[in-house]
This record gives C-alpha cells, structure tokens and sequence, in this order.
C-alpha cells in the first residue's frame, strides 16, 4: 500500500497546483479590469432604454442602457478611455473614463445633426461626421408639411429646385440647372424605371411610410453611376419597430382633392412587415387666366407596398418587397392616359464579424403606359421599361475606423415604345464596379475617396469617374471640400427615338452621342450649436457633352446631339434655429447662375433656372401632457425672375439659324400656414391654408404655379396601437 500511496500523493498534489491556476486565472484577469457603472437619462429625467455606451479608442468596447436606463461597462485596468453615450433624436455626449460612477442627462438633438446618413458615402454616418454636404428631411418635417407627393415636399424644404410643366403637362424637374436625367432619385437606395419628358413618375413616390430623404448636391457618380451628375435624392423606408402598429389618414382640399392612406406593422421574433396603401384623386383645375394651357388634368393614383424583414439572427438579415402603382390622367372625356408600375426585390445583409460586412441584392421594376378608351373599353399599352438589376456590396473595417468599401452592378434594361420605329423594343446591358476608402487618421479630419468604372453595351461606352472629399473639425466649425466626376450615358430613347411630334416634325435618335460628363467642386463652412446651425456653401459644375434635341435642317426634324461646354456655378447659404421653448425657424437661399453660350449651336436646351430662390419657415410647438400637443408653422418659397430665350420657329430662317425670342418669366412667392393638434393617444388634425398671400399668374406659363388662389385643406392621422393602449 505504500508504495501506491508514494504514487498517489504527487498526482495529487500537481492536481492541486492545476485547480489553483484555473481559479485564480479569472481572479487574475478581473484584476486587471475595471468596472464603471452610471445612469442616462434626458432632461426630463427619463430614463434612455438602449443608449449606447462605448469607448472612443476602441469601438469594440460597448454596451447599451437598461430598462431603466442604468449600464454596466467593463475597461482594460490600463489605458486612458473616453466613455461616448448616443442616443437617436440626442446629442452624444463624451466624458473621461474616470471614477467608478459616470451619470450621463442627453439633450434632445434639436437641429437634426445625430442622425445617421448613408447617402453620400453607402456607409452609415452621424449627419455631423459626413464628409459629404447632405440635407435630410425627416418623418417629423414630412408630416408638418403634409405634403402628398414628392414634389410637394421638395419644393417648400429646398431653394433651387422647382418642378413644372413641360409638353402636354408633363411634369419636370430643375434642381440649380440640373434635371430630370441629371438627379437620380432612388427608394431604399434602388433605382426607378420608366420616364416621360427625361422625368421619372414622380407621383410613384408616396410619403405616406418614409421615414425620411436624404438629398446630395453635385455629382455623386463615383457611388451611383449615370444620371447622378447633378445630384441624389433618396426616400428611406421607416423600419417596424414596435410589435405592431396600425395607422390611418385622409386629407381633403380645394379641387376635390382627396388622399387616403393606411400602415400597418408587425413585429414578432425576426419577422417584420410593413404594409402600406394609398389613394389620391383630385379633380380638374380651371386656371384663372391665360396661359400656355388653361386646365390641368385631374387624376387618381393607387400606391401599394409591402415589405417584410427576416431577421434569421444577429448577424444574417433578408429584405423583400414589393410593390404596385397605378395613375389615370383625365385626358380628356374620351381618352384616359395610364401609368402602372410592378416592382419587387430582394436583399441579403451578413455581418461577418466586427470588421467584415457582405451585402447582396436584386431588384425588379417595370414601367408600363397605355391610353384607355372608355367607350370602346381598349386599354393598348404602348411602353414598357423592365430593369433587372444585381448588386453586390462587400465593407472591411481597419482598426475599428477606417472603412473601404468594394462593389458592382449589372443591370439588363429593356424598352418598348411609341417613340420608336414601328413601335419597337431595344434593350442594353450595364455593368459596373467602384470602390471607396473612408480614412479617418485623426478625429478631426475624414478622407474619403473612391472612383466607379461603368459600361453600357449599346452605347459602347466605358468611363471612369473618381471623387474625393475631406472634412475637418475646429471646434464648432466644420469644413468641407470635393471633388467628383459627373457622368451620364446616352439613355435607348436618346439613341434609337424616331417620333411624329404631332405631325409638326420629327424627333430622332443618334447612335454617335458621346456620354455627357462633368467636373464638380464644392466648399462648405458649417457653425453648430446644440440649438443653432448655420452653412454656406460654393459649387463649380464644368459640363462637357449635355445631351439635348437640336434643330436639323438635312432631317427637318429635332436631332438628340452633343452641345457646347457649359458652366453652373452658385452658392446655397442655410441656418437653422431650435429653441427648448419649442419655437423653431429655418431659412436657404440659393444663387445660380448657369453659362451657356448663346449662338455657338443653337439648340432647344435654354437656361430656365431661376437665379435666386429661397425657402422659410418659422414655426412653434408644445407638449401638455403625455399625449397632447400642437404646432403652428409658417412656410414659404420664393422663386426670382429669369431672362431667357426660347424658340419662336422650329425650322431654320435665311440666317441658317433656328429664329429665338427673348422670354421673361416672373418672380412669385407662395406661404403655407399650418396648425396640428394632437389629441388623447395618437390622434392628430392638421388646417393648412395655402398660398395664404393668395396670388394668381397673370399669365400661366409652363412654370407658373398653377394656383388659381387662396386654397384650404384638412387632414387626420390616428394611431389605432396609442388608442387602446392602456
């Protein structure tokens, strides 16, 4: 027995040191952590569920607040750190990791600058940190305006921009010089298909479920391609938050005009829907006086979108949806024009890890017109754009700050239309790759640069387009300045259109376009406070190749054809004003001037951006209570003269030369005042009386607001979830 027990005793006693060592590793390991614990509330003392709390030196140190707002975090025992707590709708706040207890009372963001933006650079972003200069419009500012369409909205919150009439009241866009086939609207970030006078649909875009649009000026082809020379405009899903959620609104107006609007919203598990329909109609408006026309159509549009979210697990996330559009223009009694649009699509995001992030993706949409006869009951389609469009999207994250970001997409575009010879179809391939860097060497200053590489098969065209800009941070000072390479393809209407224009001449297509290209510069200077922000801003746009209809007298018809070098230059000044009383006030003025030389080619492409414009609104709101509130809001634009020529003969006279006369358009302005009243849980009125100064065109031009006078309207919202909650 001995001698086993000899044997016995030094397994035993090298058992003892192993257990030892395993215990004391964890104690060991505490010892060289600390512990620092506190409270985040706002200014009310509420506590903030979900706050996040992490270190500005190592973003892989983090946690988020509790149901009552307390958090628990644990830092490395050596080192420095700098605790930084965000919050949506507050301002981060930063303070040394010193002590063990470190309460934290956010302040609401009260001009907007903590929101998180993905526009300019295909990454998220703090709007304050984006190198790129970026306005959003919010769900908040959405609803105050009680806007139905795009356009709408666009026009009240944004100097510089102005939709109106071209042929037969077809609706286009001027954003400081730039139109239709130069500003890239997109939803989720996806392009739209379909276009009538170089114009999308742009009552496709329902507000009723976004949750908010982020808008970037100058060229933005480095990250989206052909069309983007003169800028973006994204409209943002709103997410399901909340288990579920069911909302219904209606607006009526002058004009017989009617929107009805209904959102619903799940959220069980890792499943979330989100629901949507709306209806408009309005009748035909009568214009006072004389003009260019003297009605304007009335019409119908029904809108429907369904998007679902699977949330498979922390890391892996699906995004389908799909949607249904449908619009009747009263043409006339005999003949109605219709607009339908299918779309569909389907997004893949995987987090690989804190560094790595893959997203994959396919979209569907198609654009379809057709005339309808109501005494025969013929609805003869007439033109149909299809896009199918692949994405890949690949992110890597060197040491926790710098970001490059690598992509490509395919997209097969077909096209049946009127325009074209026996009413044909043509269709291309597109296909592009980009990269980005977004360097970020210090806290003060972000670099970010990128170039994009495009090829369109019918064209032939392949084309380069780079982008850099940097911003630095001096206390509340934050510069900004880039550069960006604009780029658009001759689109298949441009290249094979071959078209009676009522049988006045003919309008032709040309395969030998050259891509139009352009050189952005911009600067920018921005001043924050938690309640005051103020920017001003210079742009340079140098365009070579604007793609446009001239006059050709071998063909006697209008010939699409590369003109002249032209120049767009301007400044945009913007402040903004909020104070804790609850009145806010904010005003943007634009100056553009747009050179062109007169006689060099002449061509139907005549300077019509209004030289100045500016937009105010000034507005004051309170909360008595937990579920009432109002605010009252005074908004208006005003939109400058502008000089310019137009043609008075669309055939060439003695001279050789296409005969012009000079055109005068008039300044105008129009005010909105607006009163909402939110009642017990979620029920909400708004009374608006718009162009409250009540002015009427003496002669209604195609971009003449085409109001006939003072008009009135009212609108309810209820939240059905606010009303039975207990």
């Amino acid at each position: 027995m001995l001698p086993c027990r000899h044997h016995i005793e030094p397994m035993q006693q090298i058992l003892k040191v192993v257990c030892v060592l395993l215990m004391s590793t964890p104690a060991m390991s505490a010892l060289a952590q600390r512990t620092i614990t506190g409270n985040i509330v706002d200014e009310n003392n509420e506590p903030l569920i979900g706050a996040a709390v992490t270190t500005k030196e190592d973003k892989s140190i983090g946690t988020v607040s509790d149901i009552d707002g307390n958090y628990k975090l644990t830092l490395p025992q050596t080192g420095q750190y700098t605790l930084s707590v965000s919050y949506v709708g507050y301002v981060t706040q930063t303070a040394a990791a010193e002590g063990k207890q470190i309460n934290f009372t956010l302040l609401p963001d009260a001009i907007g600058l903590e929101q998180i933006v993905v526009t300019g650079t295909r990454t998220p972003k703090l709007l304050k940190d984006a190198p790129i200069v970026t306005r959003v419009i919010t769900a908040d500012d959405i609803k105050k305006i009680d806007a139905t369409h795009i356009g709408d909205l666009l026009q009240q919150e944004l100097p510089g921009l102005e939709f109106s009439y071209a042929m037969n009241q077809q609706v286009t866009l001027n954003m400081q010089g730039f139109g239709g086939t130069t500003v890239l609207f997109l939803v989720d970030g996806e392009r739209l298909a379909g276009e009538t006078m170089d114009n999308i649909d742009y009552n496709r875009l329902n507000l009723d479920n976004v949750g908010r649009i982020e808008i970037v000026k100058g060229a933005a082809s480095s990250l989206y391609g052909s069309n983007a020379m003169g800028g973006v405009v994204n409209l943002i899903s709103k997410e399901a938050q909340e288990k579920w959620t069911a909302n219904v609104n209606a607006h009526l107006g002058d004009h017989n005009e009617q929107r009805y609007g209904a959102t619903g919203t799940f959220n069980i598990g890792k499943v979330y829907s989100v629901t949507n329909f709306q209806y408009t109609t309005v009748d035909q408006i009568d214009l006072e006086n004389d003009g260019d026309f003297t009605t304007v159509y009335g019409s119908k549009t029904y809108n429907i979108k369904e998007r679902i979210v699977l949330k498979v697990n922390d890391d892996l996330r699906f995004t389908a949806r799909a949607g249904y559009f449908f619009r009747q223009r009263n043409y006339s009694d005999d003949e109605k024009n219709r607009y339908r649009d299918y779309s569909a699509g389907l997004r893949g995001n995987y987090h690989l890890n804190d560094a790595n992030d893959i997203e994959l993706s396919y979209s569907f949409d198609q654009y379809d017109k057709s005339d309808y006869y109501p005494s025969t009951g013929y609805d003869i389609r007439d033109y149909s754009n299809v896009q199918n469009s692949l994405r890949a999207l690949y992110n890597h994250t060197f040491t926790g700050k710098h970001i490059l970001t690598v992509g490509g997409d395919f997209m097969h575009d077909f096209l049946l239309s009127y325009q074209f010879e026996d009413n044909g179809s043509k269709d291309q391939n597109t296909a592009d790759v980009f990269a980005q860097f977004d360097w970020n060497p210090m806290e003060q200053l972000n670099v970010i640069a990128g170039a994009r590489f495009d090829y369109y098969s019918e064209a032939d065209v392949k084309h380069v387009s780079p982008k850099i800009g940097l911003m630095y941070k001096l206390n509340r000072v934050s510069l900004r300045g880039s550069y960006s390479g604009g780029f658009r393809a001759p689109t298949l209407k441009e290249t094979y259109m071959s078209y009676d224009m009522a049988s006045i001449f003919m309008i032709y297509g040309n395969e030998d376009l050259e891509p139009e290209t352009s050189h952005n510069f911009q600067l920018s200077a921005e001043y924050t406070r938690r309640i005051f922000n103020a920017n001003v801003s210079g742009y340079y746009n140098f365009i070579e190749n604007r793609i446009t209809t001239i006059w050709n007298q071998e063909l006697y018809g209008m010939l699409y054809s590369n003109i002249q070098d032209m120049q767009i230059y301007g400044v945009e000044a913007n402040a903004s004003l909020r104070l804790d009383c609850g009145f806010g006030a904010r005003a943007s003025y634009v100056y553009t001037h747009e050179h062109l030389r007169k006689g060099d080619t002449y061509q139907s492409y005549t300077s019509s951006a209004r030289p100045h414009t500016a937009t105010m609104r000034v507005e004051y709101g309170r909360r008595y209570g937990n579920d009432h509130s109002f605010n009252i809001s005074l908004s208006g634009r005003m939109l400058s003269a502008v000089d310019t020529f137009e043609y008075s003969a669309y055939v060439e006279d003695e001279t050789g030369e296409v005969p012009t006369e000079d055109a005068h358009y008039p300044g105008y302005s129009l005010w909105k005042f607006m009163f909402t009243q939110t009642f017990h849980r979620g029920v909400t009125l708004t009374a608006a009386v718009d162009n409250l100064l009540n002015y009427i065109p003496s002669y209604y031009y195609n971009n003449s607001p085409t109001t006939t006078g003072r008009t009135f309207s009212v609108s309810a919202s209820i939240d059905i979830q606010e009303l039975i909650k207990k």
